[in-house]
């Protein structure tokens, strides 16, 4: 038989070469990728031109190849769906949803990135190229839909993630994050290879369709095995408890604009790929991973929220937030539901915009007194009304205080998993968002209700900022976008709430679990 299919395809090939290149590599399903890696390709070619043309032309090239994919990205909306690399990548709704946020996560991080690599000395050219090939390799994995197309983009976003932690090579901190974050990632990417290879040994196959097929007809103790060894790669991208453990040090030593990419375009990439395994390949065990990730849910909202209370510095605070941000996402992916997938596509939009927002602010802070402990912003608004406002408000909506953003998101994770009877997730996360608000009013506190003698050393040797006087217009640019869509976002929410609908919708994979889990509701 497999001589015959041979002989077959071989006539096929000279018959119609074209149309085997066709089904090789559709490149109208991959174009916005290919605008990504052109963009990376010309930031590498500038670089070699020297520092002084790689900062003059690399951010114009960047601009332009994630504006081009996300112009490509709206352009494949609602089209009929798209395959290429022989089937090992879907372009479908929930691909082009999680794949415009990487890179519009992508965008806003160069934007804050550019004045603080000068001020660090960092090359420039080499930065936006690896940002950029973390960049591909998260939105290839979005779509990835073959165990090999899998382990490839995830070991793309990871390999250039662990270069991105330790771009500062002069700082220890930096070379450490790098270190500990490349051995828990080696740690996991083989932990991912073997529940792979248990797949295939008992599939036959690569493709996650087949594969689920092959479990519901034939589930196995191995298949129970192996859903744990993938359930514990993608805890690990997301940064669940207990595999978070990489998290805080990771936040606090990398460069910021890094960790501004990582806490959503690396954590938009890892929930794209748990609802590609989970629910497309692991739908014989679906009532047993939805435990486990119950559980995880649990875990983070709760060790998340309780342990940022202790933290003195920014950036560590914000790395404990991200753990517990997570745990309310997975609410939407346990439900199952359409609110449920609904609810989390539309909470990574809004965690896009306050989290880089915050970020935004932080980097500004810091490129003017080199601090990162929260005591520092003691006394700030009399110095800089404008990182005060925009922290307060992205603050504000990572704690879900309306009329906010992040309000409105949370609101929406709640009401599926209330509809879904997940009772205990939904008391966990509004107890835990209560936990949140303290620490998060806190630096909104400290940095506002202080007298002005008690302001910080740092704040009182801060230079008094104007508005008209405000430098660097791409952090200007990119903080004074976040805020305003994480404040008017939740008043005008009804066209984000249509585009999660949306992506439902227009989702296969995500509509074929719906209507499985109705069936096993009603039955």
């Amino acid at each position: 038989m497999n001589e015959m299919g041979a002989a077959l395809l071989s006539l096929q090939v000279m018959s119609d070469p074209g149309e085997l290149l066709n089904m090789a590599l559709n490149a109208g399903a991959v174009a916005p990728e290919a605008a990504v890696l052109l963009a990376m390709l010309g930031t590498l070619l500038v670089d070699l031109a020297g520092e002084q043309a790689a900062a003059r032309w690399a951010p114009p090239i960047c601009y332009l190849g994630l504006s081009s994919a996300l112009l490509l990205l709206a352009m494949q909306w609602n089209t009929p769906l798209q395959s290429s690399f022989l089937g090992s990548f879907l372009a479908d709704n929930l691909a082009i949803a999680f794949r415009a946020v990487i890179a519009l996560s992508t965008l806003l991080s160069l934007l804050i990135s550019w004045r603080y690599a000068e001020q660090s000395g960092s090359p420039v050219g080499e930065y936006a190229a690896i940002l950029l090939a973390a960049t591909l390799g998260a939105m290839l994995l979005c779509g990835s839909t073959d165990l090999v197309s899998v382990f490839v983009s995830l070991e793309t976003l990871s390999v250039a993630s662990y270069l991105l932690a330790g771009y500062m090579k002069r700082d220890a901190r930096s070379s450490e994050a790098a270190l500990k974050y490349l051995l828990v990632g080696s740690a996991a990417a083989a932990v991912f290879l073997y529940g792979s290879s248990l797949l295939y040994g008992f599939s036959g196959t690569t493709n996650l369709e087949g594969i689920g097929n092959s479990l519901v007809n034939s589930p196995s103790p191995l298949a129970a095995l192996a859903l744990v060894f993938v359930l514990a790669t993608v805890a690990f991208k997301i940064a669940a408890v207990p595999f978070h453990q990489w998290t805080p040090d990771v936040y606090e030593g990398s460069p910021t604009p890094v960790v501004a990419f990582l806490s959503v375009g690396s954590k938009a990439a890892g929930f794209a790929l748990a609802v590609r395994i989970l629910v497309g390949c692991f739908s014989a065990f679906d009532a047993q991973w939805k435990l486990l990730f119950t559980v995880l849910a649990l875990l983070s909202m709760t060790l998340g929220n309780v342990v940022a209370l202790a933290q003195t510095s920014m950036k560590r605070m914000l790395a404990y937030s991200s753990i517990g941000q997570a745990g309310f996402v997975m609410i939407g992916l346990v439900c199952g539901t359409e609110d449920g997938f609904a609810a989390m596509v539309l909470y990574m939009a809004a965690y896009l915009f306050m989290n880089l927002g915050a970020f935004a602010c932080i980097i500004l802070f810091s490129i003017r007194t080199g601090s990162d402990r929260i005591s520092d912003y003691a006394g700030l608004y009399k110095k800089d009304p404008l990182i005060t406002l925009g922290l307060s408000l992205c603050l504000l909506s990572l704690g879900g205080i309306p009329p906010m953003l992040g309000f409105f998101g949370k609101i929406y994770l709640f009401f599926a998993g209330w509809a879904d009877h997940q009772y205990l997730l939904v008391v966990v996360g509004l107890v835990t968002s209560v936990i949140s608000i303290y620490y998060y009013i806190s630096v909104i506190k400290m940095m506002v209700v202080k007298e002005p003698q008690e302001a910080s050393e740092v704040v009182k040797n801060y230079p008094l900022v104007q508005w008209k006087t405000i430098g660097l217009p791409p952090l200007r640019i990119a903080l004074i976008a976040c805020v305003l869509v994480t404040a008017v976002g939740g008043i005008l929410s009804n066209p984000l709430f249509q585009w999660a609908n949306s992506t439902v919708a227009g989702t296969p994979l995500l509509q074929e679990a719906i209507a499985l889990g109705s069936q096993q509701s009603l039955g």
